[in-house]
Formats: structure tokens, C-alpha cells, sequence
């Protein structure tokens, strides 16, 4: 998917990806590619939370769209809503070039010790 990330922290990660090759027949960037990308950077940033010995498990995936991206990338900016000792919940907001909100994503994530 071309999924490219520009920052990696627990308090706030972002990541971009192309609508070109990600699209539906309809030219628009298909709402599956945002899950993906949000779940990317949800995941990513739940397990970086969880730290070693642990894993976060993604166990619920909401996400709200807005609108369809036609051209360029869309950026996706990764900040949590809740950090805790077994569960975590992050909210990504998706936005297109010229800053308007394409899709919102939030995933919570089960945090339990790595086999």
C-alpha cells in the first residue's frame, strides 16, 4: 500500500500513503485503504506503548468516513485516548493534501503478555 512513516512515538505517530495504486474503480481512495493505514498506525503505536514482553492485540476497529482522496497522499496522525495497563485506545484522523478530514479511525487495543 506504500504506507510511509514520518513519526514514531507513544504520545503522537504519523504516517502517509499514495491514493495513486490504492484506489477503487471509481478513481477514489477506497475506505478499506484508511482501516488499513489506521490500523497500521494504531497497532504500531499500541505495541511501542506496551513495550517488551508485551503485545497489543487490536480487538475493536471503528472508523467514520468523510470523503474520498483523488490524487496525491493522505496523512494519517496517530494520538491516543486512553493509555492503560491492559487497554489502549487511539484515534487516527486522516486527512487529504489540502487538509480536509477524509476519515477518522479508532482502534482499541487488548494489551497482554507475549507468549
Amino acid at each position: 500500500m506504500g504506507i510511509e512513516f514520518l513519526e514514531y512515538s507513544v504520545e503522537r505517530s504519523v504516517a502517509r500513503m499514495p491514493v495513486e495504486g490504492n484506489r477503487q474503480p471509481a478513481n477514489l481512495l477506497h475506505g478499506g485503504a484508511y482501516v488499513v493505514l489506521g490500523e497500521s498506525l494504531g497497532s504500531m503505536s499500541a505495541n511501542l506503548y506496551a513495550g517488551a514482553g508485551r503485545l497489543a492485540v487490536g480487538i475493536d476497529i471503528n472508523a467514520t468516513h468523510t470523503r474520498s482522496a483523488t490524487s496525491g497522499w493522505v496523512t494519517a496522525v496517530c494520538t491516543p485516548i486512553h493509555l492503560g495497563r491492559s487497554l489502549t485506545v487511539h484515534e487516527i484522523a486522516v486527512e487529504d493534501e489540502q487538509g480536509r478530514r477524509c476519515s477518522t479511525v479508532r482502534i482499541t487495543n487488548l494489551i497482554k503478555d507475549a507468549a
